[in-house]
């Protein structure tokens, strides 16, 4: 998911967990998301919203058991961009970001992201999220289970505050994230193309909680619907794009930049855009018959067949391809903005399209 990249403690600042103001492309406090804020007034706005969620969120998941309050608070201590929270603070900017239900309509955001990291792990058998323990090796899967169920209700709880409608957008968005995960873990039924099941499965897992986020900004901070429906569109594509371009990233970046070890899906036998590319080719070239042969092994534990495939990986067509995926979801969010007025947050949201097409290529 997007929000397990992890930001360097050192270059966190405040709740938002953003860096400072860096080099002279004016990514500002949220460098770390390629987001640019270049008006004051608004980047005093979000930071201010940003700053009241995360006491709210501190707050929201207090416990009469010491147990549940430290276990609940373990990956929310642990740092991320909070972009879930952003984007709802982003979408109030087109109506009043001062409404008083748009900071719990962003804890409600963030705490059904977190509870999905909790079972995330348990499923993944983690033993580190977001460089540190996972809950689930700390305490036990039980334990990660039960935490998580307990977020999902105090959102839930939180939600009914806000009325009718954002408990039923909570709840079919919840839908959807299991719907995405059920997918990933049945993986694709017979004739279907695995490229668009696994798209499928990043729009439900991914897509649908940013999207909700953004829609959840604009409703709450009493956008027109018109634009309301216009910030859910961009926020379930820039959220496809985002998970897309960590896909590449683990495969083409020398560094951490992923928030992880390059070729951590590799080596773990994950399928990702790029090897299903590689994977559904019929290049007749050796090194992509060879990637093929390779990657058709599994999970890549031995470290020769691991440094070979991240090679052939980087040289291939398959990467280039992907790269030009990640580029039109960029291009489709951006697009997603046209009903919006012009304006520093219009440019804010543009600027996220601006930085997905550009660190993956």
């Amino acid at each position: 998911m997007v929000e397990d990249v992890v930001i360097p403690a050192g270059e966190r600042s405040g709740a938002t967990g953003s860096g400072g103001r860096r080099g002279p492309e004016g990514t500002g406090q949220f460098g770390a998301l390629g987001l640019h804020l270049a008006d004051p007034r608004v980047e005093a706005s979000v930071l201010g919203l940003l700053e009241d969620v995360e006491g709210e969120l501190r707050a929201s998941v207090a416990s009469a058991d010491p147990l549940v309050t430290e276990a609940a608070r373990h990956l929310m201590e642990a740092g991320g961009k909070r972009f879930r929270p952003l984007l709802v603070a982003l979408g109030a900017q087109f109506g009043d970001p001062t409404e008083p239900q748009v900071v719990p309509a962003a804890v409600v955001m963030e705490l059904t992201h977190l509870a999905t990291l909790y079972h995330d792990d348990v499923m993944d058998e983690a033993a580190v999220r977001r460089g540190a323990p996972s809950a689930n090796s700390r305490w036990a899967n039980s334990v990660a289970i039960l935490v998580g169920d307990y977020l999902f209700a105090r959102a839930a709880d939180l939600a009914a505050d806000l009325g009718p409608e954002a408990v039923r957008l909570q709840a079919r968005t919840f839908a959807r994230l299991v719907h995405g995960q059920i997918a990933e873990t049945v993986g694709p039924r017979d004739g279907e193309d695995p490229v668009a099941h696994y798209l499928n499965v990043i729009a439900g897992k991914t897509g649908s909680l940013i999207a909700t986020s953004a829609r959840f900004g604009g409703l709450f901070g009493g956008a027109s619907p018109e634009h309301t429906e216009a910030l859910a569109g961009y926020g379930e594509i820039i959220g496809v794009a985002f998970q897309l371009s960590d896909d590449l990233l683990d495969i083409a970046s020398e560094s951490t930049q992923s928030g992880k070890t390059p070729g951590t899906d590799l080596r773990e036998g994950v399928p990702t855009l790029p090897v299903l590319y590689a994977l559904a080719a019929d290049d007749s070239d050796a090194a992509s018959v060879r990637l093929r042969e390779i990657l058709a092994t599994g999970p890549l534990v031995d470290d020769a067949l691991h440094a070979e495939a991240l090679g052939l990986l980087r040289e291939s067509p398959a990467l280039k391809r992907a790269r030009e995926t990640v580029r039109s979801y960029a291009e489709d969010a951006r697009a997603q903005l046209a009903p919006l007025p012009g304006g520093p947050a219009r440019r804010a949201l543009e600027s996220l399209c601006d930085y997905i097409a550009d660190r993956t290529s």
